[in-house]
């Protein structure tokens, strides 16, 4: 703005660094749970740890089959929204991004 008016330039943001997005609809490749996380990262065990117990995904690995060995996405077992979003936040943590995009992506968790 110049003088309280648009000045037609277009506004921009420059990021530095590494990005990691979450949609509002999250995506989960047909994979284990575990390649969900990792998403191509080297494995840290501690912080593989950290990041599903943070992302509040320990209860959802101990009711699945093969816990975060199981297979999810079209080929694999059904998720709920809530699954889905808390697996695609633990894919953005575990990237330990520079710079976090999330568009309402805790909006299919349930309160409780």
């Amino acid at each position: 703005m110049v003088q309280g008016k648009a000045s037609g330039v277009p506004p921009q943001i420059t990021i530095r660094g590494s990005v990691a997005y979450c949609a509002q609809q999250p995506w989960i490749m047909n994979a284990s749970v575990k390649e969900n996380i990792l998403f191509g990262c080297k494995f840290d065990k501690d912080f593989y740890e950290k990041t599903i117990d943070a992302c509040q995904l320990i209860p959802d690995l101990a009711i699945l089959p093969d816990g975060d060995e199981t297979q999810v996405g079209e080929k694999g077992v059904s998720l709920s929204g809530g699954q889905k979003a808390r697996l695609a936040l633990a894919r953005a943590v575990y990237a330990r991004a520079d710079v976090y995009l999330m568009d309402d992506i805790l909006s299919a968790v349930d309160s409780n």
